[in-house]
């Protein structure tokens, strides 16, 4: 595994090298000898260009280590020829590190482009598009919260705790339309994931305050 590892981290490298020596061979001893240096060179160039090196991504994604992503990412020269699924990843993984960054701007930039591509994973779809209302809902726009937040809970969401933050900031959104009926129906959603974090629970236990006095 860690042979293939560095075989994709130096794959554009060796691609050349590759085809310096097809040219090489081909001067010297015609094309047929020197095709099966050419056809490597090719295959290595066209998968560093439309495929890039995200699979050297998860190690030091798990390990937390950032800067190692980053690192990775920016070999990606250019990320408009990556093949569309793993073009919507890098946009993805970009837009998490900006927002780990408070960096909301380049954040909401990333995750609209990787959600305009859509995602080869529905349940990323859904992160994404769960992201993106929260930010809008930060901003005050709580139109285009609900419909990013709505388009995440179709698309459907990988975890309960992201789940129940979704049907707590619908239940926000519609406490503040005064649809107290449909308030409290996506309050009781939140509640059915069992949430367990204390920054989810904190926020169940702040609506509850308010929850029972609502009519409908």
């Amino acid at each position: 595994m860690k042979f293939y590892n560095i075989i994709i981290k130096y794959r554009f490298w060796l691609g050349l090298l590759a085809i310096g020596l097809a040219v090489l061979v081909n001067v010297t001893s015609g094309f047929w000898p020197s095709f099966i240096l050419y056809f490597i060179g090719v295959i290595a160039l066209a998968s560093h260009f439309f495929i890039g090196p995200m699979r050297l991504i998860q190690e030091p994604m798990e390990a937390g280590n950032i800067e190692e992503v980053e690192k990775i990412l920016a070999t990606i020269w250019y990320p408009g020829l990556l093949y569309k699924p793993v073009r919507s990843t890098y946009y993805t993984i970009k837009g998490n590190l900006a927002m780990m960054k408070q960096d909301f701007d380049s954040a909401e930039k990333h995750l609209k482009m990787s959600s305009d591509l859509g995602s080869p994973m529905p349940e990323a779809e859904g992160a994404n598009k769960l992201q993106l209302g929260m930010m809008a809902m930060q901003r005050g726009d709580l139109k285009q919260g609900e419909n990013y937040i709505r388009a995440a809970i179709r698309a459907g969401i990988s975890d309960k705790e992201s789940e129940a933050v979704a049907y707590l900031s619908m239940c926000q959104i519609f406490m503040n339309k005064r649809e107290f009926r449909a308030a409290k129906d996506f309050f009781r959603r939140a509640k059915a994931c069992k949430p367990k974090t204390k920054q989810v629970l904190d926020q169940v236990k702040e609506i509850e305050k308010y929850i029972s006095r609502m009519p409908g």
